[in-house]
């Protein structure tokens, strides 16, 4: 049995010579400026102050500045109807029932909307939405 032939190329080495491909006068970085010079920052932008990306992101201090916030799993009022009368509802139950993941559901959060109507007398342990609120206590 022949083993298959691995090919690969080795990454291009910049500025090592005109025998790379890449060596010689101005090896690979353009002509003049501050970017063929020196490294030069992911952010930056030159000088201007006024629209730099930074002045344009919200004023949000801490760590995860630049993440995404993460929005919650939802579930409907008419998904509920699943349980039976007088059960309570947490995450750990709507793992067990298979509407959510639970170790997902730790991690964003679970909030119940307002769609659908409740049939159910249930008592709810989670967020839920102000249509959702009312359509409860009704």
């Amino acid at each position: 049995m022949k083993l298959p032939k691995i090919v690969k190329s080795n990454k291009k080495r910049v500025g090592r010579g005109y025998g790379s491909g890449k060596g010689g006068h101005t090896v690979g970085r353009g002509q003049k400026g501050q970017k063929a010079r020196e490294k030069v920052g992911i952010i930056f932008e030159g000088f201007k102050v006024k629209k730099s990306l930074l002045k344009r992101l919200p004023l949000s201090r801490g760590k995860g500045k630049f993440l995404a916030k993460k929005k919650p799993l939802v579930i409907n009022l008419e998904t509920l109807n699943l349980f039976p009368d007088g059960s309570v509802v947490d995450i750990k139950s709507l793992a067990k029932a298979g509407l959510v993941d639970l170790r997902e559901a730790k991690k964003l959060r679970v909030k119940i909307l307002g769609k659908g109507e409740l049939t159910k007398k249930l008592e709810i342990k989670l967020p839920m939405s102000k249509s959702a609120a009312k359509k409860i206590n009704v």
